[in-house]
């Protein structure tokens, strides 16, 4: 079982367990994996000491004789747009994505700009844990690193071409953007500049220390942002995660909307916009039961998978679909990139604004209504097997076993279910209920609470 990796890649608090050390020897087992001579694209978002663990990611890869190049700041689907288009061997993205400010990470990425699996993570860290790197000759070593700057231009473009852009100019659409102090402020400003937009910004000064909220875009961390698009009257806001695959909307009522309920009506939208010719959209256990009750109506079916996006991106090249999509804000669209893309979905969400000529409020009111509750605990040395066995003691006799694995559980009872889950990013068990009553719903957090 790795040791290092968790769902997305690596994290850890910045010098203390992401050092320096960590970052030069994952540099040079990544280095091994890959083959000598390979082409790797390494980039970063704004988090406080990423230059210096990308410096020491790069050395690791170099004295195992890979060919680096440097993307700079950017969000992580500009790189991974960038890796694949570009035809790089593979990646190396230095971000903690939505975890709070004093995080880091590393995230590992191949040829097809999908995050590797888990196990060829286990490989990179047998090859760490053992020390047995490959070390090239000396005479290797006369490549410096090549920078390669302006990726995030062509990247836009493509985005542009999967939406009607006229239409939406005509539209002259209202938008609030919070970038989350990082990099989504960078693509997300491009697109609705390109798209024509009046724009109004919100926490889009780049800062490592992210002054203006947390990195992830949660109901809570965007109270102020609700009030800010509530008080402009703006026709839909969009708030990024630390490094931008992520989108959570808020609507033109001030309304923050989480990531399945976007995640169902961007679905709907590519299966009309696309001619009905691929009616399957994939998404995690954790996404609301509103998605199937939605999509149904229309004649879509939804694949589940276990909860990660690797797994929703995987499903999908392999089984197909129009899209996928996670609760937290990540969606997916195959014919832009088979990864989750948080300017992709805005721009997506413009194109359904001004094809369907009502509010964005009206459009997320077109959804079954569910009560649903996140919450997460810290915990370090999480012992899930204990919290299962207690949660499953109280409610085995009137509810049924929807998915569970090491990391997580999922039950379903009458009218509600419910996900106890060990964190893979960060050290935190997160529980999620969902019901069709706000007194179930209210009863069932409290009762998970108590046991946990």
């Amino acid at each position: 079982m790795k040791k290092l990796f968790g769902t997305n890649g690596i994290r850890g608090i910045t010098n203390k367990e992401l050092a320096p050390e960590l970052a030069l020897g994952m540099g040079r087992a990544i280095g091994t994996y890959f083959k000598e001579g390979s082409r790797i694209l390494i980039g970063r978002d704004i988090r406080a000491g990423g230059d210096m663990l990308a410096r020491a990611l790069t050395s690791g890869l170099l004295s195992a004789g890979i060919d680096v190049c440097y993307a700079g700041i950017l969000p992580t689907p500009v790189l991974q747009y960038s890796i694949r288009s570009n035809k790089y061997d593979g990646g190396v993205m230095v971000t903690a994505s939505h975890n709070p400010p004093e995080f880091n990470g590393i995230k590992v990425i191949d040829a097809d700009g999908v995050e590797t699996n888990s196990a060829n993570e286990e490989k990179i860290e047998e090859y760490y844990l053992s020390g047995n790197f490959r070390a090239v000759d000396w005479k290797r070593l006369d490549r410096d690193v090549m920078e390669v700057p302006r990726l995030t231009g062509p990247y836009v473009d493509s985005v542009l071409k999967h939406v009607d852009a006229e239409k939406i100019r005509e539209r002259r659409f209202k938008v609030l953007i919070d970038g989350g102090n990082s990099v989504g402020s960078i693509t997300s400003k491009a697109i609705a500049s390109s798209l024509g937009c009046e724009i109004h910004e919100i926490n889009t000064d780049l800062d490592p220390l992210f002054p203006g909220r947390t990195p992830e875009p949660t109901p809570a961390s965007l109270a102020k942002t609700a009030e800010s698009a509530k008080r402009l009257g703006v026709d839909i806001t969009v708030a990024h995660d630390g490094d931008a695959d992520r989108a959570i909307f808020i609507d033109s009522e001030g309304r923050v909307q989480l990531g399945d309920k976007s995640g169902a009506l961007l679905a709907y939208w590519a299966v009309i916009r696309n001619g009905k010719s691929d009616k399957k959209v994939v998404t995690p256990f954790s996404s609301s039961d509103l998605v199937e009750e939605f999509l149904k109506l229309h004649g879509i079916s939804t694949e589940r998978t276990r909860i990660g996006s690797i797994f929703v991106s995987r499903t999908l090249m392999s089984g197909g679909g129009i899209a996928g999509f996670e609760d937290n804000g990540g969606f997916i669209y195959p014919r832009h990139q088979c990864v989750r893309d948080g300017a992709m979905a805005f721009a997506f969400m413009l194109d359904f604004l001004a094809s369907q000529g009502k509010s964005s409020a009206e459009l997320f009111d077109m959804l079954p209504r569910y009560f649903v509750e996140k919450i997460k605990i810290p915990m370090d040395g999480i012992n899930t097997e204990n919290i299962f066995g207690a949660i499953t003691a109280k409610y085995g006799d009137t509810c049924r076993v929807i998915d569970t694995d090491h990391d997580g559980l999922k039950m379903a009872g009458n009218g509600f279910w419910f996900i106890v889950r060990k964190s893979g990013t960060e050290p935190v068990l997160r529980i999620s209920v969902e019901a069709k009553e706000k007194a179930v719903l209210d009863d069932t957090l409290e009762n998970l609470k108590k046991l946990v």
